[in-house]
């Protein structure tokens, strides 16, 4: 059995509290990031796709009513996993293909006496096929959006939360340290790629994905090519490693050979900046206010800061989300927040995940040293 079967970890006492506070009778969840967040079971491969395809015809319902037991809307295929790994206990199956899962749903909520109630939906989220089918079926429904209250609800973090982040991030870390040694002159940048998330896997990441590219590479985010490393090259990392739904996101920077005087000041300048940046990270300050700090930082250096954001909020399923670090967001910092830091420039990226705590913010993701550029 599964750590997830045993112990909700989401913070329900938070969701129950705005359910409250909106009238809502339940909240329909349809979203990976949702599904995964209140049924603690995060599906693999192909069953990971059709939740993050809105009109899939094999797509998955939670129901999670504020009275009463929730329920999972399945498919046949999706079920067993379903009854091994999720805490919900009750589950309704449909035949993928053959019956729309938005018509199981309607059905599922007549059973459960919510086919008059006022509910919450992700409007962001359930197609527009859907929501009109729902609505007809149920008549009698009052539906409004919940989606942007399921993001504040899943920015506080519980402690079962943090402890998984906490593995992800170890695993993630101890992959670097194991990988970054072995890059050699020549080697192409997708070989060491595939040692890496290699390396996350065996140490019982479920999935991982990332980017790791030369210095040279003028293309991010454009996959690992061909392309070798060469000595006096930079390797810029950027990672995400899975456990149980929950993500280890860090990005590590190495340089291969001896490096240069000014590779040495950059990258010094780059972490000044980016752990100024992290103590910034406190209850209270607007996410807007630590992004324009960083622009203002780097143009002190004389760089322009240029990427849409210096950080991102950390959470299931899908590793980036609410609190962005973005210019205008006045989302203010709360108490209980993981925030994934990276103000970065070029190829000079350090990224770590921390707690915002009420005495300052906490690093967890604190097994690899990021005092000076490692060299390999």
């Amino acid at each position: 059995m599964s750590p997830s079967k045993r112990t909700v970890i989401a913070n329900t006492d938070r969701l129950h509290r705005f359910m409250d506070e909106r009238r809502l009778d339940a909240v329909v969840l349809r979203s990976g990031v949702n599904v995964t967040y209140l049924s603690g079971i995060a599906y693999p491969g192909t069953l990971a796709r059709h939740l993050d395809l809105p009109d899939s015809p094999r797509g998955i319902y939670l129901v999670w009513p504020r009275a009463g037991e929730p329920v999972m809307v399945v498919n046949a295929i999706a079920a067993p996993l379903t009854r091994r790994d999720s805490w919900v206990d009750r589950i309704a199956v449909y035949e993928g293909y053959a019956e729309p899962p938005a018509e199981r749903l309607c059905r599922v909520l007549q059973d459960m006496g919510l086919g008059s109630a006022h509910l919450g939906f992700e409007k962001n989220y359930v197609n527009a096929h859907d929501w009109e089918l729902i609505a007809r079926r149920l008549p009698r429904l009052s539906m409004s959006d919940c989606a942007a209250m399921m993001d504040e609800v899943r920015w506080i973090k519980t402690k079962g939360e943090i402890e998984l982040l906490k593995h992800g991030a170890d695993l993630l870390d101890e992959a670097y340290a194991e990988v970054f040694p072995t890059i050699r002159h020549g080697e192409p940048e997708s070989a060491v790629h595939s040692r890496l998330i290699a390396s996350c896997l065996r140490r019982g990441a479920n999935w991982a994905h990332g980017i790791l590219n030369s210095s040279r590479n003028t293309i991010p985010y454009g996959g690992e090519s061909d392309a070798p490393f060469l000595t006096g090259d930079v390797v810029r990392t950027d990672y995400v490693a899975y456990v149980m739904g929950y993500p280890g996101h860090q990005s590590r920077n190495a340089v291969l050979g001896k490096p240069s005087p000014e590779q040495r000041d950059l990258y010094r300048k780059v972490r000044d900046i980016y752990r100024s940046a992290i103590d910034r990270c406190r209850p209270g300050v607007a996410a807007a206010e630590v992004y324009a700090f960083v622009a203002e930082a780097f143009a002190g250096i004389g760089v322009t800061y240029g990427s849409m954001l210096a950080g991102h909020g950390v959470g299931c399923w899908w590793h980036q989300q609410e609190p962005v670090i973005a210019r205008g967001n006045r989302t203010p910092l709360e108490a209980g927040m993981v925030i994934a830091m990276e103000p970065h420039v070029d190829h000079w990226h350090i990224q770590d995940m921390i707690l915002v705590t009420e005495d300052g913010p906490v690093l967890i993701s604190d097994k690899f040293p990021t005092d000076e550029l490692y060299v390999i």
